[in-house]
This record gives structure tokens, C-alpha cells and sequence, in this order.
């Protein structure tokens, strides 16, 4: 048997880097205390969630992934605990901005760097002013523990985005997330249809999900938590509440999971050569 413990850390943050970097490293802690091997945090966790309004001064809360003084924190922790540590983090890449996630394997090396596929851009969620579109495909990274594929908030919306990375060798995925209230229509909840997309893709690739949100009233806008981790049944055998911090944790047998898979036949009876239209932007061209 192949196990593998992940976690979803959900928080409250401030907009307090120096604040955040300590809360969050205790809250990996209590994450590793409790066996987790992979340790998954909210998007954008060093401030509040700047892009909800478009403000040229946030720019300058980006920077290169070379010395980034937070990566290298996160790094050390890593290293010290053992653990694998995706962290996003705003990058600032010479004359362009991406919303990316560095993997840190358990000896603290950084294995590389996702850049966020999916834009999002609406009231509240203005991600296109800051963000261009990331370059480098989606990822799956073997670290210590598993092989694991990362998706930013947005990506988590996207089938093609969970089969890419299933295809790739992915045994897990994960979604660092900030995802809240709708500013523009307060009667609009997207809780339930954020999870149960993820759910989605827990079932059609036969892979556990683990979705990390914050939580809070961030001057308006309220996130609500409810992350979850997702076994690949779609059952939520973790999940959270949307108001209070949580850290989630649960084990997976790795070699249970890979029979399942086949067992399913999904990836047997896939007819790639009928999937053209998915590579049209409307169905014609």
C-alpha cells in the first residue's frame, strides 16, 4: 500500500504579509502534526485578495520567483517538516504579472513553477488587469510523497484542465482558491456549484481533489471557506465550514486508487481522436 496524506489549510488573513507568512506556518504545523505529507494553502495568502478592484499600486505586491524572501521561507519550512508545500504567490516575471504556484518538494528544493491557465475577469474578480494568461501548460510534479498537479482558483472550473493533468501521471490534484461573495448580486452563492465541479472531476478521473480556500470579510468581500478534500468517488471526506479556519487532512491509499481507475475504464474507453471540436474556441474553428 501507498499512502498518501494531503491537507487543505483555510484561513483567515490579514493584510499583514509578515502576519500571514507566521499564522500560515503555524497552521502547516498543525497540518504535519496530524500526518499530512502535502500541504495545500489559499490563493494569494500573502494579503488580502487585492484583485477585486483594479489599482496600479498592487503591482508592486509582486515579485520574482529568484529570492522571492517568501518562497524561501516557505522552502526552509518545508525542509525542516518534510512536507510538500505549493505556494502562490503574485510573479512578477520581467515586464509581465502572473498568479503562479511554486512546488516545493519535501527537501525544500523548488521543482518549478505553474503559471494560472484560466483568467477570471468580472466585479470582484478583476484577475485580467493584473494576471496574463501563464505559459508553461498545466503541471504534474513527482515529489517525495506522490505526483501531484496544481490548479489556481479559476482552473478549478475546467474539465480539460483535471483530464490534462490525470493524463499527465497527476495522483492528486490540488486548488489553492479565493472564491467568495458576488459584489455586483449579493443573492449570488457559487458555494455549491464550486464544489460540485471539483466533484466532477474527482469522479471522471477516478482522483482525489483537495481544494483550499480563506475565509473572512476582507473590507466587503466575504470569502467562504468550505474547502473540502474529495476522494475519488466525489465523496467529501473533509470539508469545512464557511466562516472558520480549518485544517483538513486525510489519507489516501495511492495503489487502491490507481485499480479503481482502471477498474472504471474511463481512460480505456477515451476517444481522443473525436475530441477536435475541444481544441475550436466555439465548435466551428
Amino acid at each position: 500500500m501507498k499512502t498518501l496524506t494531503v491537507a487543505a489549510v483555510q484561513a483567515k488573513l490579514s493584510d499583514d504579509l509578515d502576519a500571514n507568512i507566521e499564522h500560515l506556518s503555524e497552521l502547516v504545523r498543525q497540518a504535519h502534526r496530524q500526518g499530512a505529507q502535502v500541504i495545500v494553502l489559499p490563493e494569494l495568502f500573502e494579503g488580502h485578495y487585492f484583485c477585486k478592484e483594479e489599482r496600479d499600486i498592487y503591482f508592486e505586491r509582486a515579485h520574482p520567483l529568484r529570492n522571492h524572501p517568501t518562497i524561501a521561507y516557505f522552502e526552509a519550512l518545508a525542509r525542516e517538516l518534510a512536507v510538500v508545500i505549493p505556494v502562490s504567490f503574485f510573479e512578477k516575471a520581467g515586464t509581465v504579472y502572473y498568479n503562479s504556484v511554486a512546488m516545493i518538494d519535501a527537501n525544500g528544493t523548488t521543482l518549478g513553477v505553474y503559471r494560472k491557465s484560466h483568467i477570471p475577469d468580472g466585479p470582484g474578480y478583476e484577475e485580467k488587469f493584473y494576471f496574463r494568461p501563464g505559459n508553461t501548460g498545466f503541471r504534474v510534479w513527482r515529489t517525495r510523497y506522490g505526483k501531484v498537479g496544481v490548479g489556481i482558483c479559476w482552473d478549478q472550473w475546467f474539465p480539460e484542465a483535471a483530464r490534462a493533468m490525470t493524463l499527465m501521471g497527476a495522483e492528486v490534484l490540488l486548488y489553492p482558491t479565493a472564491i467568495g461573495s458576488e459584489p455586483h448580486d449579493p443573492t449570488l452563492d457559487t458555494k455549491d456549484p464550486w464544489q460540485r465541479v471539483m466533484v466532477g472531476h474527482a469522479v471522471a478521473n477516478v482522483i482525489p481533489i483537495v481544494a483550499a480556500n480563506r475565509v473572512g470579510d476582507e473590507d466587503g468581500h466575504v470569502f467562504y471557506g468550505s474547502s473540502f478534500i474529495a476522494d475519488p468517488r466525489g465523496d467529501l471526506v473533509e470539508v469545512a465550514d464557511r466562516s472558520n479556519e480549518a485544517v483538513l487532512v486525510h489519507a489516501f491509499d495511492l495503489a487502491a486508487i490507481e485499480r479503481l481507475r482502471a477498474a472504471y475504464g474511463f481512460f480505456r474507453d477515451r476517444r481522443p481522436g473525436l475530441y477536435k471540436v475541444l481544441l475550436t474556441a466555439d465548435g466551428l474553428a
